[in-house]
């Protein structure tokens, strides 16, 4: 069903078939009509971070910002949803336009600005859903806030959603909020992460349990910054690592009449550079933080690939919107596989 609506949303402004899709999904979930949209694939269980995941294909962050469309969303087979970002504060993100397609390359270029309703918001819809599934909120910094006062909106939005998440992502590597990756230097991400990791113990001691705390790291980092990066990462006892967000380097686009728009680079070009962010990053962490695999993830190989190169789980985004709710299963189905192709030859579980 999917073929047939692409070419009449792409006919649409992004945005505005962004919201229509996940309105339609909606009345579908409500009508008791997803299973003419998406068949949930056979449950494919693992554990990581201490959570239990039915399978390892999830949403990346973005597509839900709100948390308004829980219940659609999980009905399609996700094994988790990650939610945001979220920040203390509503914004209305930077000006439109602010988002592009380029068909012909399968991507994406945005510079939405976490445009949000705030975190007050993002959890009444929380609240208010019926998704029971693993939940993860992405948390950010409003736009206004200097970086040298960013961990208190990364305080305050943790302490608010720490409750209600199964875990948290911080996210310090959006291209689109000016100076926030400059929040990735080693000094600063020490103390950020430290000051971080001390309020996630305490909130774990007040609530009786102890909610994972994940962070997202950009793709445009060379290779000294990811080792200085990984030190860190280990000396202050992260729980995860999430390679990675979009990229700020166009140049497989330049061709397409929006090539040059100023913004993340998502889809198919991000495809490689995030995969060789995260095989640096396993090959630097080891088996010590488990990592997340996003960006470029249009087939079940590609989600394959990114098990292989160390991802415990992999984040679909703007593969979902070029290929539709099929692609959950495929990649579910094709990450099953090969685990299964490995057994047979007695190699390891992925």
């Amino acid at each position: 069903m999917y073929d047939i609506l692409r070419p009449l949303l792409f006919k649409l402004d992004p945005e505005t078939a962004h919201r229509l899709t996940l309105y339609a999904l909606g009345v579908a979930q409500r009508s008791h009509l997803m299973r003419w949209i998406a068949t949930p694939p056979a449950d494919l269980p693992l554990t990581v971070f201490g959570i239990d995941f039915p399978n390892p294909v999830g949403l990346a962050a973005g597509l839900d910002k709100n948390a308004e469309h829980l219940d659609a969303l999980g009905a399609l087979g996700f094994g988790f949803i990650e939610v945001g970002t979220v920040t203390p504060l509503p914004q209305p993100g930077n000006d439109k336009p602010r988002m592009f397609r380029l068909p012909q390359h399968e991507a994406i270029i945005n510079r939405l600005g976490f445009n949000n309703g705030g975190v007050e918001a993002l959890l009444r819809n929380v609240q208010q859903s019926g998704y029971r599934g693993v939940l993860g909120i992405n948390i950010g910094k409003n736009k206004d806030t200097p970086n040298e006062k960013a961990v208190n909106d990364y305080l305050t939005c943790l302490h608010k959603v720490y409750e209600h998440a199964s875990y948290i992502t911080v996210n310090i590597s959006s291209p689109n909020t000016q100076g926030l990756r400059d929040l990735q230097q080693e000094a600063t991400l020490h103390r950020l992460i430290s000051i971080l990791r001390a309020a996630q113990e305490r909130l774990g001691s007040q609530h009786g349990r102890r909610k994972p705390m994940l962070l997202k790291i950009a793709p445009d980092l060379s290779e000294a910054e990811l080792d200085s990066m990984a030190e860190v990462l280990l000396r202050t006892g992260i729980d995860g690592v999430i390679c990675s967000n979009t990229t700020i380097d166009h140049s497989a686009v330049l061709d397409d009449p929006h090539g040059s728009e100023t913004g993340g680079l998502s889809g198919k070009p991000l495809f490689e550079r995030s995969t060789a962010v995260l095989a640096g990053m396993s090959r630097r962490l080891g088996e010590h933080i488990p990592l997340i695999g996003v960006g470029g993830i249009l087939d079940g190989s590609d989600a394959a690939e990114k098990i292989d190169a160390g991802a415990a789980l992999v984040q679909i985004y703007s593969g979902l919107i070029y290929r539709g709710p099929q692609l959950v299963g495929e990649c579910v189905n094709e990450i099953r596989r090969r685990h299964e192709h490995k057994q047979s030859e007695g190699g390891h579980a992925v």
